[in-house]
């Protein structure tokens, strides 16, 4: 599986794409061609260009979970590219209406103008996508350090209530030596994702991750992943979009993390 960082928070040095706060990465895999969440803007697209990646030619786009950072981009790939051959994949949830101190945070496409574009599959239960790789559906918890916090509201029967975010999901890529786990923001708390991706891949072993952790201040969660990481024996991690620099650093002092930015190449 190659791996592509198309939109990410940040850039290397001489390397000129464009960053914005959001997640996109380009994957191709058992020889499909997938998009992972869909950034903010259409800087998707530039960075895609300039990358001689060709949207249209897509198999699949897989969503993370609804907020905008992660589904704004779906507006620009649906005005300038030809989805007819695509298939979108996301939790049932993805599409409902986000706010956040009154501003909107959900996708800006609604579940009917998407369908008119691209064939889609709503499922909170796990897909297998390919022959190795896993879309995981619903995350049940599994850690009390990792209990899910609302962000916001969600529009639920024209009523706001708090946002669990149940969508929030993430890919496992399953190999001869272990799991590879690919992850938006984890708000189902990336060790629960972790535990899950061993549960529905039936392996034990995680060789690395790549994705946000949502994880910004030292806390309980924070060392309670990092102590979760040790204990599996995780080597390979790829922090990115919505880990801050001091979560980081504190990683880093137990397992050397790797940088991500946008043009970066992962290969699994």
């Amino acid at each position: 599986m190659d791996i592509r960082v198309v939109v990410d928070n940040n850039t290397f040095i001489d390397q000129y794409y464009l960053g914005e706060p959001a997640a996109c990465f380009y994957l191709e895999v058992d020889g499909k061609r997938i998009l992972f969440d869909c950034g903010y803007s259409d800087v998707l697209l530039k960075n895609a260009d300039k990358m001689k990646i060709d949207l249209n030619m897509l198999d699949l786009i897989v969503l993370s979970h609804g907020h905008n950072d992660h589904t704004g981009g779906l507006v620009h790939l649906a005005e300038q590219c030809d989805l007819s051959g695509c298939k979108l994949i996301a939790h049932p949830d993805c599409f409902y209406k986000k706010r956040f101190e009154g501003e909107p945070i959900g996708s800006p496409m609604t579940l009917s103008q998407l369908s008119d574009v691209v064939r889609v599959e709503l499922s909170r239960e796990p897909i297998r996508l390919t022959e190795n790789l896993f879309f995981l559906g619903e995350i049940p918890e599994y850690f009390t350090f990792e209990k899910r916090e609302p962000i916001g509201e969600c529009e639920r029967d024209t009523k706001w209530i708090p946002d669990q975010l149940l969508e929030d999901t993430a890919l496992a890529y399953k190999t001869d030596e272990g799991v590879f786990i690919i992850t938006g923001c984890s708000h189902s708390g990336i060790c629960n994702i972790s535990e899950y991706a061993k549960k529905i891949t039936e392996c034990e072993r995680i060789i690395g991750i790549l994705g946000g952790f949502h994880i910004f201040k030292e806390s309980e969660k924070l060392f309670g992943t990092i102590q979760y990481f040790k204990e599996n024996h995780i080597h390979k991690l790829y922090p990115s979009h919505c880990v801050s620099f001091r979560a980081k650093a504190l990683i880093d002092q137990e397992i050397k993390i790797s940088d991500v930015a946008v043009g970066r190449l992962i290969q699994v």
